[in-house]
């Protein structure tokens, strides 16, 4: 059984930063490792994703602020996460693939204040 731990989230004023994290236990091969966002009312979106290999593909929302990394001998996903804007608010999900398997994090609340 996998499970995903996130830290990181919480409140911060516009233009701060933030880090998450999120470590996957469990004896698996991951694929890819990402972040998701959704806002009350709002579909889940990509943010950012990286392979095993270290390709990552940002939204363009985000492109030039977040930065996705891995740790691979740690099963560890980081979003690094700068110039918030009042739009980042949301629940911030961790995703792991492993096989054709999707495992999703609780997810960690990020709130930006003016």
């Amino acid at each position: 059984q996998v499970q995903l731990v996130e830290s990181g989230g919480g409140l911060v004023q516009a233009g701060g930063s933030l880090r998450l994290s999120c470590a996957a236990s469990g004896s698996i091969a991951i694929n890819a490792m990402g972040w998701y966002r959704q806002a009350p009312g709002k579909q889940r979106e990509l943010v950012a994703a990286i392979t095993r290999g270290g390709i990552t593909n940002y939204a363009d929302s985000v492109k030039g602020r977040f930065t996705i990394s891995r740790d691979n001998a740690k099963n560890t996903v980081y979003l690094q996460m700068n110039s918030l804007k009042l739009e980042d608010t949301s629940v911030y999900y961790c995703n792991v693939i492993s096989g054709s398997t999707n495992y999703w994090g609780q997810g960690t609340q990020v709130t930006v204040s003016s």
